[in-house]
Protein backbone atom coordinates (compact mmCIF):
# COMPACT_ATOMS: atom_id res chain seq x y z
CA UNK A 1 0.00 0.00 0.00
CA UNK A 2 1.22 3.50 -0.83
CA UNK A 3 0.80 6.40 1.60
CA UNK A 4 1.06 8.83 -1.32
CA UNK A 5 -0.59 8.68 -4.72
CA UNK A 6 1.85 8.78 -7.62
CA UNK A 7 0.73 9.39 -11.18
CA UNK A 8 2.97 8.53 -14.11
CA UNK A 9 3.79 12.23 -14.43
CA UNK A 10 4.80 12.29 -10.76
CA UNK A 11 7.14 9.34 -11.35
CA UNK A 12 8.59 10.95 -14.49
CA UNK A 13 9.36 14.11 -12.52
CA UNK A 14 10.78 12.16 -9.58
CA UNK A 15 13.09 10.10 -11.79
CA UNK A 16 14.37 13.23 -13.56
CA UNK A 17 14.99 14.84 -10.20
CA UNK A 18 16.85 11.79 -8.88
CA UNK A 19 18.97 11.66 -12.01
CA UNK A 20 20.00 15.26 -11.43
CA UNK A 21 20.66 14.87 -7.71
CA UNK A 22 22.75 11.70 -8.15
CA UNK A 23 24.96 13.04 -10.97
CA UNK A 24 27.99 13.63 -8.69
CA UNK A 25 27.86 10.12 -7.19
CA UNK A 26 29.61 6.95 -8.30
CA UNK A 27 27.32 4.50 -10.05
CA UNK A 28 26.60 1.25 -8.17
CA UNK A 29 29.09 -1.59 -8.41
CA UNK A 30 26.83 -3.92 -10.37
CA UNK A 31 26.39 -1.26 -13.05
CA UNK A 32 30.14 -0.71 -13.29
CA UNK A 33 30.77 -4.44 -13.65
CA UNK A 34 28.03 -4.78 -16.28
CA UNK A 35 29.56 -1.93 -18.28
CA UNK A 36 33.03 -3.46 -18.07
CA UNK A 37 31.84 -6.91 -19.16
CA UNK A 38 28.96 -6.34 -21.59
CA UNK A 39 27.21 -9.47 -22.74
CA UNK A 40 28.55 -11.57 -19.86
CA UNK A 41 26.19 -11.77 -16.87
CA UNK A 42 28.51 -14.05 -14.85
CA UNK A 43 30.71 -11.20 -13.49
CA UNK A 44 27.53 -9.37 -12.49
CA UNK A 45 26.33 -12.46 -10.63
CA UNK A 46 29.70 -12.84 -8.89
CA UNK A 47 29.72 -9.18 -7.85
CA UNK A 48 26.20 -9.53 -6.44
CA UNK A 49 27.15 -12.56 -4.36
CA UNK A 50 30.25 -10.81 -3.05
CA UNK A 51 28.38 -7.60 -2.19
CA UNK A 52 25.90 -9.08 0.28
CA UNK A 53 26.31 -7.15 3.56
CA UNK A 54 29.47 -5.52 2.23
CA UNK A 55 30.32 -2.02 1.02
CA UNK A 56 30.85 -1.34 -2.68
CA UNK A 57 34.17 0.39 -2.06
CA UNK A 58 35.54 -2.82 -0.55
CA UNK A 59 33.86 -5.24 -2.93
CA UNK A 60 34.40 -3.50 -6.28
CA UNK A 61 38.19 -3.96 -6.67
CA UNK A 62 37.90 -7.60 -5.63
CA UNK A 63 35.01 -8.21 -8.01
CA UNK A 64 36.96 -6.57 -10.83
CA UNK A 65 40.04 -8.68 -10.17
CA UNK A 66 38.01 -11.87 -9.93
CA UNK A 67 36.16 -11.04 -13.14
CA UNK A 68 39.47 -10.83 -15.00
CA UNK A 69 40.77 -14.10 -13.57
CA UNK A 70 37.47 -15.97 -13.72
CA UNK A 71 34.99 -14.57 -16.26
CA UNK A 72 33.21 -17.94 -16.48
CA UNK A 73 32.08 -20.61 -13.98
CA UNK A 74 34.68 -23.00 -15.38
CA UNK A 75 37.49 -20.51 -14.76
CA UNK A 76 36.24 -19.77 -11.26
CA UNK A 77 36.30 -23.45 -10.31
CA UNK A 78 39.94 -23.58 -11.37
CA UNK A 79 40.61 -21.40 -8.33
CA UNK A 80 40.77 -23.63 -5.27
CA UNK A 81 38.59 -22.80 -2.29
CA UNK A 82 41.56 -21.75 -0.09
CA UNK A 83 42.88 -19.54 -2.92
CA UNK A 84 39.46 -18.00 -3.43
CA UNK A 85 39.07 -17.33 0.28
CA UNK A 86 42.45 -15.59 0.30
CA UNK A 87 41.45 -13.44 -2.67
CA UNK A 88 38.23 -12.19 -1.06
CA UNK A 89 39.24 -12.25 2.62
CA UNK A 90 38.72 -8.50 3.09
CA UNK A 91 34.97 -8.92 2.45
CA UNK A 92 32.49 -9.83 5.19
CA UNK A 93 31.68 -13.54 5.43
CA UNK A 94 34.36 -14.36 2.88
CA UNK A 95 34.46 -18.09 3.69
CA UNK A 96 30.72 -18.45 3.18
CA UNK A 97 30.85 -16.39 0.00
CA UNK A 98 33.75 -18.40 -1.42
CA UNK A 99 31.82 -21.62 -0.89
CA UNK A 100 28.71 -20.06 -2.40
CA UNK A 101 30.64 -19.00 -5.51
CA UNK A 102 31.85 -22.58 -5.97
CA UNK A 103 28.38 -24.05 -5.43
CA UNK A 104 26.78 -21.59 -7.85
CA UNK A 105 29.47 -22.24 -10.47
CA UNK A 106 29.01 -26.01 -10.16
CA UNK A 107 25.25 -25.63 -10.61
CA UNK A 108 25.64 -23.38 -13.64
CA UNK A 109 27.87 -25.97 -15.30
CA UNK A 110 25.84 -29.03 -14.35
CA UNK A 111 22.33 -27.65 -14.94
CA UNK A 112 22.72 -24.76 -17.38
CA UNK A 113 25.70 -25.60 -19.58
CA UNK A 114 27.92 -23.04 -17.89
CA UNK A 115 25.56 -20.18 -18.74
CA UNK A 116 23.77 -17.84 -16.35
CA UNK A 117 20.04 -18.35 -16.97
CA UNK A 118 18.11 -15.30 -18.06
CA UNK A 119 14.88 -15.97 -16.21
CA UNK A 120 13.78 -15.63 -12.61
CA UNK A 121 12.64 -19.22 -12.08
CA UNK A 122 15.97 -20.79 -13.05
CA UNK A 123 18.01 -18.21 -11.15
CA UNK A 124 16.05 -18.84 -7.97
CA UNK A 125 16.56 -22.59 -8.43
CA UNK A 126 20.28 -22.11 -7.81
CA UNK A 127 21.25 -22.44 -4.16
CA UNK A 128 22.73 -19.18 -2.91
CA UNK A 129 20.75 -16.92 -5.24
CA UNK A 130 17.85 -15.02 -3.70
CA UNK A 131 15.26 -12.70 -5.18
CA UNK A 132 17.36 -9.54 -4.84
CA UNK A 133 20.37 -11.08 -6.57
CA UNK A 134 18.22 -12.70 -9.26
CA UNK A 135 16.49 -9.42 -10.12
CA UNK A 136 19.79 -7.53 -10.20
CA UNK A 137 21.34 -10.11 -12.53
CA UNK A 138 18.32 -9.92 -14.84
CA UNK A 139 18.41 -6.12 -14.84
CA UNK A 140 22.13 -5.42 -15.11
CA UNK A 141 23.38 -8.67 -16.63
CA UNK A 142 20.68 -9.12 -19.26
CA UNK A 143 18.92 -5.75 -19.50
CA UNK A 144 15.62 -7.43 -18.66
CA UNK A 145 13.16 -5.16 -16.79
CA UNK A 146 13.26 -6.18 -13.13
CA UNK A 147 12.95 -4.26 -9.87
CA UNK A 148 15.81 -5.11 -7.53
CA UNK A 149 14.79 -4.22 -3.99
CA UNK A 150 17.77 -4.11 -1.67
CA UNK A 151 17.97 -2.48 1.76
CA UNK A 152 18.31 0.99 0.23
CA UNK A 153 15.28 0.65 -2.03
CA UNK A 154 13.11 -0.93 0.66
CA UNK A 155 14.02 1.65 3.31
CA UNK A 156 13.84 4.76 1.15
CA UNK A 157 10.55 3.85 -0.53
CA UNK A 158 9.04 3.45 2.94
CA UNK A 159 10.63 6.68 4.20
CA UNK A 160 9.15 8.52 1.22
CA UNK A 161 5.73 6.96 1.75
CA UNK A 162 5.70 5.33 -1.67
CA UNK A 163 5.01 2.02 0.03
CA UNK A 164 4.11 0.81 3.51
CA UNK A 165 5.68 -2.63 3.63
CA UNK A 166 7.41 -5.00 6.02
CA UNK A 167 9.94 -6.66 3.72
CA UNK A 168 11.64 -6.25 0.31
CA UNK A 169 9.36 -8.80 -1.36
CA UNK A 170 6.30 -6.74 -0.45
CA UNK A 171 8.08 -3.59 -1.59
CA UNK A 172 8.82 -5.11 -4.99
CA UNK A 173 5.19 -6.13 -5.42
CA UNK A 174 4.00 -2.60 -4.60
CA UNK A 175 6.59 -0.92 -6.82
CA UNK A 176 5.44 -3.05 -9.74
CA UNK A 177 2.06 -1.32 -9.38
CA UNK A 178 3.56 2.18 -9.09
CA UNK A 179 6.55 2.32 -11.42
CA UNK A 180 6.27 2.25 -15.21
CA UNK A 181 8.31 -0.67 -16.52
CA UNK A 182 10.71 1.71 -18.29
CA UNK A 183 12.06 2.69 -14.85
CA UNK A 184 12.32 -0.76 -13.27
CA UNK A 185 16.04 -1.21 -13.92
CA UNK A 186 17.01 2.38 -13.19
CA UNK A 187 15.09 2.60 -9.92
CA UNK A 188 17.60 0.45 -8.05
CA UNK A 189 20.54 2.40 -9.46
CA UNK A 190 19.08 5.74 -8.40
CA UNK A 191 18.00 4.71 -4.91
CA UNK A 192 21.26 2.90 -4.19
CA UNK A 193 23.11 6.15 -4.94
CA UNK A 194 20.67 8.09 -2.75
CA UNK A 195 21.03 5.54 0.04
CA UNK A 196 24.81 5.46 -0.11
CA UNK A 197 25.28 9.22 -0.25
CA UNK A 198 22.23 11.07 1.09
CA UNK A 199 19.69 8.99 2.98
CA UNK A 200 22.18 6.81 4.84
CA UNK A 201 20.06 6.05 7.89
CA UNK A 202 16.37 6.19 8.57
CA UNK A 203 15.36 9.81 9.16
CA UNK A 204 18.95 10.91 9.92
CA UNK A 205 19.81 14.41 8.60
CA UNK A 206 16.37 14.67 7.00
CA UNK A 207 16.19 18.43 7.56
CA UNK A 208 19.39 19.00 5.55
CA UNK A 209 18.63 16.58 2.70
CA UNK A 210 17.96 17.98 -0.79
CA UNK A 211 15.18 15.39 -1.00
CA UNK A 212 13.69 16.26 2.40
CA UNK A 213 10.37 17.25 0.86
CA UNK A 214 9.87 13.59 -0.10
CA UNK A 215 10.53 12.31 3.42
CA UNK A 216 7.50 11.74 5.63
CA UNK A 217 9.48 12.24 8.83
CA UNK A 218 10.94 15.52 7.59
CA UNK A 219 7.47 16.75 6.67
CA UNK A 220 6.18 15.78 10.13
CA UNK A 221 9.03 17.71 11.78
CA UNK A 222 8.30 20.75 9.63
CA UNK A 223 4.60 20.60 10.50
CA UNK A 224 5.41 20.32 14.22
CA UNK A 225 7.70 23.34 14.08
CA UNK A 226 4.87 25.44 12.64
CA UNK A 227 2.53 24.69 15.54
CA UNK A 228 2.09 27.43 18.15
Amino acid sequence: MSLKKYSELDIDYLVERLRFVTQPFSIPMSVQIAQQYPGNPFPVLVSCLLSLQAQDKVTLPIAQKLSVLAPTPEKLLQISLPELEAMICSINYYKTKARSLHVVSHTLIERFGGQVPGNLKDLLFIKGIGLKTANLVLAEGFGIPAICVDTHVHRICNVWGMVQTEDPEQTEAELRKILPQKYWIEWNRLLVMVGQNLCKKKFECAQYCVLADLCLQSLKKEASSLKC
